[in-house]
Formats: structure tokens, sequence, C-alpha cells
């Protein structure tokens, strides 16, 4: 077991993501010891992981390694660790190996999917949160319509070209455009025994509209444009199981089974498990997705020395209502818990923090997307330009913005997607169909369950 000792004020984020990594960036000239912990040695760039899924672009374009975007910071060190556990009485972290001790805390650990008390559900239907998650797509997708392709049952073959993808959420809309595209365009051309273009990609969203938190013009822009590119989209319609392959879905007092090789969860999150062991560590407060209920200033209270920012902070101190788990929203609260661990060295403090809402921005499909910039709604061309610069804008390196631009140019002016890698576990095999008999099923067990 070992400790940090150092006679500056000892500062420990907990999390690589936008909120971790942008407090501890704005933390390099600080007269801090900055230690920045995180599973993985990379910074992940989660609003372009739906491209992954898709072909588009490779994992490594849209992440950058830690240690290197830290390397200028000389205060900072990284640590590629998983933290078990806190003692905010003796004020240290604790992992498998060691006790690191802290004068502030910041945690940004951020939330993973959530099935609502299905979590039986999870090995069907992947959710899009990580690098995994974004390959286990990918193969998915891409090995359905290679299992289509040798299927000669009309009835299975249309199973494997049907794609469920459950939740109308920005990562449900641009999922189902994506795959839309890919069986319109993209893959038109590349096969000889099925014709992509009949592919059924249903979008199920069990409130009244896609988008939700949009304005009521953009859902409808973006339902519209959806259809436009073959998309089946179903509002008011709720997922009540999973299983074999076949997806019940309810709409009004009618349940529809589907039979769909492959679902794709977007439908929820809860907050990461970090989260119930502060509440248990500070008796702070966590609201029904676990997520931690913070002061104005991002701290726990009775504990003015522990900061929650990011996915795992409920904030509700500005229009009282929580603020949305985007990544702009974890960037200024990193930033400003920077600010303020500064003041407070000076003997300072700050205002609360006050999210600046610069607008919200979702894509559909090629030269189609939403975006609200408060000021004024945008749709179609002109909303899909600024998605497309307001994201190259905050990739974290030079040489992801280059890479990916290049990638979003070559796709836009081809239609192909280079990334169309089948990875992983049974890329040989094809998956059991979800209407196959149970004398076929006795015999020949699948490799893999979808």
């Amino acid at each position: 077991m070992t400790t940090e000792i150092t006679d500056k004020h000892r500062v420990v984020i907990v999390g690589g993501g936008f909120g971790g990594l942008y407090a501890a960036k704005s933390l390099g000239r600080a007269p801090v010891h900055v230690t920045l912990i995180d599973k993985r040695n990379f910074h992940l760039f989660q609003p372009l992981l739906y491209q992954v899924a898709t072909g588009t672009v490779s994992p490594a374009d849209i992440s950058s390694p830690l240690r290197a975007i830290l390397a200028r910071n000389k205060n900072t060190r990284v640590l590629m660790e998983e933290v078990l556990d806190l003692d905010a009485d003796r004020q240290c972290v604790i992992t498998k190996d060691n006790e690191i001790p802290y004068d502030t805390l910041v945690l940004a650990t951020g939330v993973s999917h959530h099935y609502f008390g299905n979590d039986q559900w999870k090995d069907t239907a992947p959710g899009l949160k990580t690098v995994e998650d974004a390959l286990e797509m990918r193969r998915r997708i891409f090995l359905a319509f290679e299992a289509a392709e040798k299927e000669t049952d009309p009835a299975k073959r249309l199973a494997w070209l049907t794609f469920v993808i459950v939740g109308g959420g920005p990562t449900g809309v641009e999922l189902a455009g994506a795959i839309a595209e890919l069986a319109h365009a993209t893959l038109k051309e590349d096969f000889r025994s099925i014709n992509t273009t009949e592919a059924r990609i249903l979008l199920l969203e069990g409130l009244d509209r896609v988008l939700p938190p949009y304005p009521p013009e953009l859902s409808a822009e973006a339902e519209a444009s959806l259809r436009l590119l073959g998309v089946d989209v179903r509002t008011k319609t709720l997922v009540t199981n999973i299983e074999d392959g076949v997806v019940s879905a309810k709409q009004g007092d009618v349940v529809e089974q589907i039979p769909a090789q492959t679902i794709l969860w977007a439908a929820g999150v809860k907050a990461s498990a970090m989260g119930k062991i502060l509440a248990e560590r500070t008796r702070a407060e966590l609201d029904r997705v676990g997520r931690v209920i913070v002061g104005p200033d991002l701290s726990v209270p009775d504990y003015p020395n522990i900061f929650v920012i990011g996915d795992l902070a409920h904030y509700a101190h500005q229009d009282d209502k929580p603020l949305p788990g985007v990544a702009p929203v974890a960037m200024q609260q990193g930033e400003y818990v920077a600010r303020l661990i500064r003041q407070r060295l000076m003997g300072n403090d700050l205002s609360p923090f006050e999210y600046n809402n610069n607008g919200s921005l979702a894509v559909i499909g090629q030269n189609k997307a939403v975006a609200d910039l408060g000021f004024m709604k945008l749709s179609g061309p002109l909303a899909w330009l600024v998605w497309v610069f307001a994201h190259i804008f905050y990739l974290i390196e030079f040489d992801n913005k280059l890479i990916v631009l290049t990638q979003w140019a070559w796709s836009y002016f081809t239609r192909n997607r280079g990334a169309r890698l089948i990875t992983g576990e049974s890329t040989l095999s094809a998956f059991s169909s979800p209407i196959e008999s149970a004398e076929a099923a006795a015999i020949k067990e699948p490799t893999v369950k979808v």
C-alpha cells in the first residue's frame, strides 16, 4: 500500500471523461498536486460512439491517451486504477492496491445503462457507453447482414434484417438514422442474395415524441427525417419483454411480437456505483437513478471538499430541474470546480455554478440534423453543418480532429464507411434464428446469444 506525500494541496479526480479531464486540464498551472484516476488509459469522445457502432470511424479516431493530453501539466499524474471505496473522514480514496489521500476530491465517474429492473436484457440488447459496447454493436449490425445473405428462409431472413432501437433520445435517433443509411446507401450494392433496402429499422419510444428534451417542432422535424430514411418510428410504445430474439412492444392495449436479431438499447441510464458508495460514506442524497444531489457549488452537503460533476451529479439549482447529462455540462462543471479550488486556496470563493447552454444538437443522417441554439432553431443541412463543426471543435487532440474530418468528408462524397470490420467472438457462424424450431435449436446450440 502506497501513499503520495506532497506539501502541495492534493486534488484527486476520479474519472477521465469530459468533467474529470476538463478539471485536470484547468488545474495545470495551479499550485496543487493533481492525481487523475481512471479505469482506462484514454479519454473517449462518447458523442461519436454511435459512429464507431455503425462503421464510420474507428475507436482510436475518437479516443486520446490521458497521459498524452495531460503531458504538459507537470503538476499532474495519471493512474490507471479503479476506485473501490473512499474514506471521507480520513480523506482518501481506496483502490485495489493503494490508498490515495486528498485535500479535495472530484468525482466524475459518469453513468451506465439502465434497464429499469430488467437487467436480464443487457446481453440481448447492448447499450452504448464504452468502446467495447460500440464494437459489440458494430459486430452485431454487420453480422446481421452477413447472416441474412446466407439465409434461405424468408421469415428468418427478415428477422436478420430487422433492427430494433429502444429509446428515442439523441443516441437512439442517431443510431436509427445511421443504420438506415447503411441499409439504403452504403451496403446497397454489396450483397447479391439480399436487398439491404428491405431492412426494417424500428425506433421505439415510450413518450409521445422522439427527442423529448427538444422543442416539439424539432422533434417533429427529426421524426420526419427518420421516416424519409425508412425508419419506422413508434412513439407511445413500451417494451415489455425481450427474449429469444423477439421484442414485445406495447402500444396502447396492443402488444406486438417483433422477431429481431439485432436489438440495441438507448432508453435510459443509471449512475455509476460510485454514487452509492459516496452516499454510504457521507450520507449524501441520491435521486431515483443514483445520481448525487449536489449543492450550488457542486459540493456534497457537509463535505465542502468533495465535488461531484458530470453525469453523476444531480444539479437542480438552475431552472428547478436537473441539468442534462451532456458533454458541455460536464466540461463547464469541470472548469468551474478548478476555478473554485484555485479561489479557495487564495481565501476567496465563487458564486454558484451556472450552466451556459449553447444549444442542443442531434444528427439524423447525412445533411439531416436538428439544432436548438436557444436564440434560434435549425433543421436540415444548416443544422447538420453546425453539428459537424461543433463535434470537430470539441474533439480533444488535433490528430483526432483531422482524422475524423477526413473520414467524414470521404463518407460524405462516397457513401462508404471504411471501419466496417466484424471482430470478436463468433464472426464466422450465424446466431440462432429467433424463429428456429426447438428441435433444430437442440441440435445446434448458438455460439452467442443475442
